[in-house]
Parts: C-alpha cells; structure tokens; sequence
C-alpha cells in the first residue's frame, strides 16, 4: 500500500507541471488588461508603463512563467492585484468555508442518493422505482441558481427560518449545502440503482435467496458491500467537483468561500489569485481520486494494491 501511494503521488508531479503550464497560458491570454482593470481607463501611458514594468509584464511569458514556477515551489502564490494581500492568506481563510460547504452538501447527498437508490433497486419496477427514476432525472435538469433562489425565495423570504445569505452558523449553512447537494444526490442515486441491480444478479445472491434469507439481509450484509466499490468512485468524483464546483451556490448564497473568490479574482482579472486557485483546485480533485482508490481496499479487503 505505501509503495503504491508514493507511486500515485511521484505520478502526480507531472500532471501538475502541465496543469500550471495550461492554467499560466490561460490566465495570460485570457482578453482584459488587469492594470486598466485595477486603476481605470484613464490612467496616463507613463504611469500604465510604470506599473505594467513593475509587475513583470514586460518579460517574455516564459521568463513570467520561471518566476510563477520558483514562487509556487516555495508556497508563495504572490500578492493580489486587487485586495494587496498575499494570495496564500486569503485561501486560507477562504478554504474552510468551500470544505465546510461541501462536506455538509455530499452528507446530504450521500443520505438521500443511497436510500433512493438502494429503495429502487430493491423495489424493481415497482412504482416506487418509477418515481425514484423520474424524480432524479428531473433534479439531475434542474439549474443549481434556479434552484438556491426557489429555496431561498421559500425558506428565507417568505417564512423566515433561514437567512437569504452570509455565513458563520449552522443555519447559514443549511440551504446552499441542500442546493449543492440536491443534484449530486440524484447523480448518486442512479448509480447506486444500477450498481445494486447488477450485484443482485450475481450467483452469491441467488444462493442467498436459496436459503431462505431475508432480501434486506441480502442487501445490506451481501449486496451493498460490493455495490459500493463503484459508488464510491462515483461518489469522489462528485466530491472532487464539489470542491471546485461551488461558484455559482457561494455566489447566489454570497458564502466567503473559494467559488466567490474565483469569481472576483476573473472579473478583476487578478493573475496571481487566479492561478493559485485553478492549481489548487487541482490538486484537490488528485488528493480525492488517491484517497476514493485507498478506500477500496477498506470496503472491499480482497482488493489489494501490491
């Protein structure tokens, strides 16, 4: 195991060199001058020259990018074009509040994604497994902005038991994390339906079912242990983009988080923010797919990785 998570981890160093090579060129090509952005259109071409020499912007991207490189490898993302503050800070301040929102929206995704799911499977072409068909291919259409607004409008506006936005308590959290959360529920209660129906067609279950066991026994002692192995990627897929997914909820709910941040960092076009946040949003989906790969081997011990 140890020798195959260093393995996974040296095999990550260069995705990431391509990853900032692509998220430098975007950024730098990306139309907007942030220096016009920053101090107006009326700044005079003297003092637009100054500034532009002073960030560095008259050197060949390559040698822009050398600096980037040997700033990152120190853990310094550089200083905000916009807010003047050290990029790494504001990530930090930032970040707990995007895990917090979506730790709490793929709890809720994982509570109603499996019993849907499971129930489904169970209840094969019953008319509960209709529903639970119909009901998560219509969340699955349903815009995340629409959604937050419809709660928010509901639950916020109308009878008052939440706050329409803002942070810092549980109840803040409640509806963006049920926004987030709703889709990515469908998607898992799908695959849960389909991964539970294909177990159930294994010889293992019909010799269950040939001695006399209960079918909820079967599926929750035989069943779901190997019905999960597939969830379970499904599932930290799902988180991965949850992570760098939650812009347009923190922007509708107006949470502190990374998304709110990405979104000013593009509309200012402030360089150094954004390029921390896309390699860092990066590196969030490559931990995940490591951690949802050492996971197998707990669910399921027969799965070995040396």
């Amino acid at each position: 195991m140890a020798r195959y998570i260093i393995g996974r981890v040296l095999g990550m160093i260069p995705i990431l060199m391509i990853i900032s090579i692509l998220s430098f060129l975007f950024v730098h090509l990306t139309p907007g001058d942030p220096i016009r952005i920053m101090y107006g259109a009326e700044m005079d071409m003297a003092t637009y020259e100054k500034v532009k020499e002073s960030l560095g912007f008259h050197d060949p991207l390559y040698v822009q990018y050398g600096r980037y490189l040997q700033q990152i490898l120190t853990g310094d993302f550089g200083v905000s074009y916009k807010s003047k503050t050290n990029v790494s800070d504001e990530i930090g301040k930032r970040f707990l509040y995007t895990l917090g929102l979506t730790f709490a929206a793929m709890f809720w995704a994982l509570i109603i994604g499996l019993v849907v799911g499971i129930y489904s499977a169970a209840k094969r072409k019953s008319i509960w497994d209709r529903l639970g068909i119909i009901s998560t291919t219509t969340i699955i259409s349903i815009p995340e902005f629409w959604f937050g607004l419809i709660l928010m409008q509901i639950f916020a506006v109308q009878l008052g038991w939440f706050p329409t936005s803002g942070s810092g308590t549980f109840v803040h959290l409640l509806l963006p994390s049920i926004t987030l959360g709703f889709g990515v529920s469908a998607i898992i209660a799908r695959f849960t339906r389909s991964s539970v129906l294909e177990v159930l067609q294994e010889d293992f279950v019909r010799t269950a079912k040939a001695k006399g066991q209960r079918e909820s026994v079967i599926i929750w002692t035989h069943v779901l242990r190997n019905a999960l192995i597939a969830v379970i990627t499904m599932t930290g897929l799902q988180f991965g983009f949850l992570l760098g997914g939650a812009v347009v909820v923190e922007q509708v709910f107006a949470w502190p988080g990374l998304g709110s941040y990405l979104i000013d960092s593009v509309l200012a076009r402030d360089y150094p923010a954004m390029q921390a946040l896309i390699l860092l949003f990066s590196v969030q989906f490559l931990i995940v797919n490591l951690l949802v790969d050492i996971s197998y081997s707990l669910v399921n011990p027969q799965i070995r990785y040396e």
